[in-house]
């Protein structure tokens, strides 16, 4: 019998006593047998902590999955070390805490990006090209012309709507967003890291 096996780089667990088979991995066997596999248990938790982090590797379910078939052929086609989180104990946060602290964080980042926004006009010295075209085209000084800068004002937000991919709230169109791509490399490296370190302390 051919068995497959696809684990996970990550798993988070919560509330568990034990880690199954199918909390770090994929199964696919012939018949029923998948199900069989995986609800066997590969580790017991210990509730004591409110979190604790644990490494399963792909050998450790191999073993589970031998000690019960035998003459099984086992097949890895996903990850060789699996990065488990189990949070058992969950801090309840008050909505008036989490609200103002969401009020903050947008504070922070509207002015940041407003200060960066004029840091770069300053630099650029957008004011000066703008009544530069402005006499160009039209053969009059005039600070500041309104018919320059409201559109580019406009198309400064529409830029930024776009490059963002969203608009109050809903995505204009299904391709990830420059930030949706940052804080995935960012768990990415994270699970990496993590799994690096736990196998260290384990080789030690």
């Amino acid at each position: 019998m051919n068995i497959y096996i696809k684990p996970k780089k990550k798993a988070d667990l919560r509330n568990k006593n034990v880690i199954l088979i199918s909390d770090v991995a994929d199964i696919v066997a012939k018949g029923d047998e998948a199900k069989k596999i995986e609800k066997m248990k590969l580790k017991s938790l210990d509730k004591k902590e409110e979190m604790a982090n644990y490494l399963v590797s792909v050998t450790d379910i191999i073993k589970k999955i031998n000690a019960a078939y035998p003459n099984a052929t086992i097949n890895n086609v996903g990850e060789m070390d699996t990065w488990v989180h189990c949070i058992h104990r969950e801090k309840q946060e008050k909505p008036v805490f989490l609200w103002l602290r969401v009020a903050i964080i947008s504070l922070v980042l509207f002015i940041g990006a407003a200060t960066a926004i004029m840091s770069f006009h300053t630099d650029g010295q957008i004011p000066k090209i703008f009544e530069r075209f402005y006499l160009m085209f039209y053969g009059v000084e005039k600070t500041n012309p309104a018919i320059i800068t409201i559109p580019y004002s406009i198309g400064l937000a529409a830029g930024i709507i776009l490059f963002y991919n969203h608009f109050f709230g809903k995505k204009i169109t299904d391709d990830p967003t420059p930030i949706e791509v940052e804080i995935e490399t960012y768990e990415s490296d994270v699970t990496k890291a993590m799994i690096e370190l736990m196998d260290n302390r384990n080789d030690s």
